[in-house]
């Protein structure tokens, strides 16, 4: 996504110690297991880390675990989901003596992530998504999520007491399952305050892409939408422009709100550091990390932005309400009768999914009141 520096400090050393190191890494690899409280942590992320979005939340997090006691945090940025991101582990393993890594981004999972998991069976490596499968992946890797489709809903909410045009619009990169929920929970959202909202959503085709992001925030407002949010790696772009046409916003991934501090209502963001925080103690304390780790709301894993200027008394009501009901556990977004936006039942009256139920990672469409196609 993010071209790589041509020649960043990792870089040189690298080229200028490769040699070295390869007899160094044992002793290395002796050293910490001798030292089992002290330990460093390694980030690697696609994008810069003050995007104001996916890699700026992974960054908070790896912040908050960076005063923790005896942990050392080397951080990378710019990193391309291409071999480069191998380099850059290798490094953070023989260079800095990092036994736990966690690269961000989707693309760093297979086959770059795998390849260096075999390649060093003593380094915990834990990926951010949902790749992770077990007895197909090495035990020394794992994945961590986060369920912020529920915090797609509270937007909607806010989004729904907001718009004076009934349209609220959707500015997407890919049509894929965990987007597709966040487009469908907003509009829920919304449409639990007023059932006659619609939200029309614009695809840009790619996870970042500055110039494709504005054209669509501008194309929603020019056909009425007054309420936007995205899922895109930095909403930046979608915020700064929404907000300069005059139209509310709902943030994603991390806090957006000093971009457009009047017309931010809220966001769904993530809250890393609670999840950092947990595979570090384990670490420390010797104990098995986890393969498989999965949360949202109630768990800590994710967090709504403070309620901005723009929301009503109403409005703040329900949303806190909700978000209750959701801490609570007792709260679902995706409970039947809900048909898609062409006519078909796809969840029954008699069904109601929980955050983590499996239906959800595959879903392929559109609820009824999206105006926009997942071809």
């Amino acid at each position: 996504m993010t071209k790589l520096l041509p020649m960043n400090r990792r870089s040189f050393l690298q080229t200028s110690a490769a040699g070295a190191l390869l007899g160094l890494a044992p002793s290395l690899l002796g050293s910490r297991a001798a030292a089992q409280d002290a330990l460093t942590v390694g980030f690697i992320y696609v994008g810069p880390k003050d995007d104001y979005g996916y890699n700026q939340a992974h960054a908070e997090g790896a912040a908050i675990i960076k005063a923790m006691p005896g942990i050392t945090v080397v951080e990378e940025e710019n990193v391309p989901e291409t071999v480069d991101v191998q380099k850059t582990m290798e490094s953070m393993i023989n260079l800095d003596g990092a036994t736990l890594l966690f690269p961000t981004s989707f693309g760093y999972f297979d086959p770059h992530m795998l390849a260096m998991a075999a390649k060093y069976p003593d380094i915990q490596f834990r990926h951010c998504g949902g790749l992770w499968q077990e007895g197909k992946n090495p035990t020394n890797t794992g994945s961590y999520f986060g369920y912020i489709g529920q915090g797609q809903y509270l937007n909607g909410i806010t989004a729904g007491y907001a718009s004076k045009s009934k349209k609220i619009g959707f500015v997407a990169a890919k049509p894929i399952p965990q987007v597709l929920q966040n487009i469908n929970s907003f509009l829920l959202g919304a449409r639990s305050v007023d059932p006659s909202i619609t939200c029309q959503v614009i695809f840009t085709g790619e996870w970042s892409l500055a110039v494709k992001e504005a054209e669509a925030t501008n194309a929603l407002i020019d056909q009425g939408a007054d309420v936007i949010t995205c899922h895109v790696d930095s909403p930046k772009v979608v915020v700064e422009t929404a907000a300069g046409r005059g139209a509310f916003i709902c943030g994603y991934h991390a806090n957006q709100s000093p971009l457009a501090p009047e017309k931010y209502l809220t966001g769904a963001e993530w809250a890393w550091g609670n999840v950092y925080t947990d595979f570090v103690k384990k670490a420390q304390a010797g104990e098995p990390l986890g393969n498989f780790v999965r949360g949202g709301l109630k768990d800590g894993f994710v967090k709504m932005s403070p309620l901005g200027p723009g929301v009503s008394d109403e409005a703040r009501a329900k949303f806190e309400a909700t978000l209750a009901d959701v801490k609570a556990g007792t709260f679902s977004v995706f409970k039947g009768p809900i048909n898609d936006n062409k006519g078909n039942a796809v969840v029954t009256a008699d069904k109601s999914f929980a955050e983590d139920a499996i239906e959800l990672e595959s879903m392929d469409y559109l609820v009824e009141g999206v105006v926009g196609s997942t071809a």
